[in-house]
């Protein structure tokens, strides 16, 4: 019985710790944020104010870097989620020779360093007049991100029963209509996963853009960010947090707002009934 309890106190243990290494950093972003003499300390501020949101609400700090991020990461994402169903469907429905050694070419591609293929993307880009252009890292963001799209896309197409699209090509439905009327309403959640996934991931990434832009007036927030650090190490903590909560912001109503198709399972049941 001892045993059991120090077992039981040590798996305590560590699940508090492991949720004080999570927590603490939030708590120095939001603390921080409402502080003006904010350092590198996790303090409750002596008193509260919003001094650093009113420095950093100002178009050229925020929101113009946050509407740079939301074309950028938006319209990837939907590129994304768009080509990846399209190269998903023959993937699951239609069964070849090639489809094992297209899954594992994706899933090697997966495992590239983004860093690895820059050099030549940027060389390539420069060719064909698509560095500085908000489309051409749309393209960038949106490729870099399709082979794990594909993967997570064709592994949720997978649970959707293919007696229903029979049925709908029986009644004369394409493959095309019943892509788009059957399987993608059916799997709902996987579409959301595949989308906060893939946003998620161009939301927070510096480096693509921080190559491929060089008019400021075209960089995201994941780049302006970089600009509350000083040259000597001097840096803005308050308003450096602030501008943190306020760029964290589209990534949490993107998830609450797909919440409940993330938790909603397939209800395939009574579909397949009757």
């Amino acid at each position: 019985m001892n045993r059991r309890r120090q077992r039981r106190l040590a798996a305590d243990l560590g699940l508090l710790f492991a949720a004080a290494v999570f927590v603490l950093p939030l708590a120095w972003v939001v603390l921080s944020a409402l502080d003006a003499e904010a350092n590198l300390k996790v303090k409750v501020p002596g008193s509260l104010t919003f001094d650093n949101f009113d420095a950093v609400l100002v178009d050229d700090v925020t929101f113009t870097p946050l509407l740079n991020s939301l074309i950028l990461c938006g319209g990837a994402t939907a590129l994304v989620v768009v080509c990846a169903a399209l190269a998903a469907y023959p993937l699951s429905r239609y069964r070849s020779r090639f489809n094992r050694p297209f899954l594992l070419t994706i899933l090697f591609a997966t495992c590239l360093p983004i860093t690895a293929v820059m050099v030549p993307v940027y060389a390539l880009f420069v060719q064909v007049d698509l560095i500085d252009t908000m489309h051409g890292t749309i393209f960038f963001f949106a490729a870099s991100g399709l082979p794990f799209a594909i993967w997570l896309m064709k592994n949720f197409m997978d649970g959707v029963p293919k007696e229903l699209e029979e049925a709908a090509w029986t009644d004369g439905a394409s493959s095309f209509q019943s892509l788009l009327r059957i399987v993608l309403p059916l799997m709902g959640p996987g579409v959301a996963v595949v989308t906060v996934f893939s946003f998620v991931m161009m939301w927070g990434n510096f480096f693509v853009p921080f190559m491929l832009l060089i008019d400021p007036a075209q960089m995201p927030a994941s780049v302006s960010i970089n600009d509350f650090f000083g040259n000597r190490g001097q840096v803005v903590y308050g308003q450096l947090a602030a501008f943190s909560i306020i760029y964290s912001t589209p990534v949490i109503l993107l998830y609450v707002l797909i919440a409940r198709r993330l938790g909603g399972g397939f209800a395939l049941g009574g579909a397949v009934k009757g």
